[in-house]
């Protein structure tokens, strides 16, 4: 699939709304609701969209502490962490990273007693280093306008982008 502008601007627009209907979309970025749907629906069948999602505030669910965890492997045993953190009840993502660390991981915890009892749980066979969040930055998502405004898009060539 070749993504071209328009599919970007359908990208932005339910980037900072998922819940708008076609016909809005539509007249957001001026095309009739029959293409726009044509287009969304070829964008989820190609992967592109992957899901709808929704902002969650951690806060108002008692979950007060983010914590970014660094996660380094003392055996090499990352399957053995990888079945642990995909069941880990407060892990919001994981990802495998280069560098020093295996792994990068991100909690949501109600204490940070909770966050002991993790290490505790990992410490036999991973290291860790955990970084407490003191704030939130909020970030315009900008990738999409940044490859509209630099002719990322690449249309003589096959792939996404």
């Amino acid at each position: 699939m070749k993504i071209d502008e328009i599919d970007l601007s359908i990208l932005q627009a339910l980037q900072q709304n998922s819940r708008l209907s076609l016909r809005e979309l539509g007249k957001q970025i001026n095309l009739s609701p029959p293409s726009v749907a044509e287009r969304v629906r070829q964008l989820e069948s190609f992967g592109v969209i992957k899901g709808y999602t929704i902002d969650i505030d951690y806060e108002k669910l008692h979950l007060p502490v983010s914590c970014f965890i660094e996660v380094t492997m003392k055996n090499g045993d990352h399957e053995r962490f990888k079945r642990f953190i995909s069941q880990y009840p407060y892990a919001l993502f994981c990802e495998r990273i280069a560098g020093q660390a295996c792994f990068i991981t991100k909690l949501q915890l109600p204490h940070l007693h909770v966050l002991e009892q993790f290490i505790n749980e990992i410490t036999p066979y991973a290291k860790t280093i955990s970084h407490i969040a003191l704030s939130h930055v909020e970030m315009a998502p900008a990738l999409l306008s940044h490859l509209k405004d630099e002719k990322c898009l690449k249309p003589n060539e096959s792939g996404p982008i």
